[in-house]
C-alpha cells in the first residue's frame, strides 16, 4: 500500500504541472483551477490507501494479541482480512487524510497552484 500511495503523489504532480503547462502556452489562466480537480481526488485516494493500510496493520495486531494470549486461534481467523466498509471507510478516511504523509504535500500542492494562478500565469 505505500507504493500505491507514492504512485498518487507521482501521479498527481505530473498531472498537475501538465495542466498547468498546457494552460500556460494557451494563455488561459482562469483555467488554473481544473488542476484542482486531480489533486482533490489523489488526495482522497491517497488517504484511502493509508486507512486501508492502517486498518490491515490492527487487523494483524489484533490477530498476534490474539494468538499470544490465548494460545490457539481457530482455523476460522487465520485467514480472515475484512476491510472496513461502510462509515468506517469514511472514519478512516477522515483520520488518515490529517497524517503528516498526507495533507503537507496536498496543501503544498494546492499552494503551488494558486501562487501559478496569480504570480505566474
Amino acid at each position: 500500500m505505500a507504493t500505491n500511495s507514492a504512485n498518487c503523489k507521482t501521479w498527481c504532480i505530473s498531472l498537475v504541472s501538465a495542466i498547468l503547462v498546457v494552460i500556460a502556452d494557451k494563455n488561459k489562466p482562469n483555467y488554473a483551477w481544473i488542476s484542482l480537480i486531480p489533486i482533490v481526488l489523489f488526495f482522497l485516494l491517497d488517504s484511502y490507501y493509508l486507512g486501508q493500510e492502517r486498518s490491515f496493520r490492527e487487523i494483524y495486531n489484533n490477530f498476534v494479541k490474539e494468538l499470544h494470549f490465548s494460545g490457539e486461534i481457530t482455523i476460522d481467523k487465520v485467514f480472515v482480512l475484512k476491510p472496513p466498509k461502510g462509515m468506517n471507510v469514511v472514519n478512516l478516511l477522515l483520520a488518515s487524510s490529517l497524517s503528516f504523509s498526507i495533507y503537507p504535500f496536498y496543501l503544498t500542492l494546492l499552494l503551488t497552484v494558486i501562487i501559478a494562478k496569480y504570480l505566474v500565469l
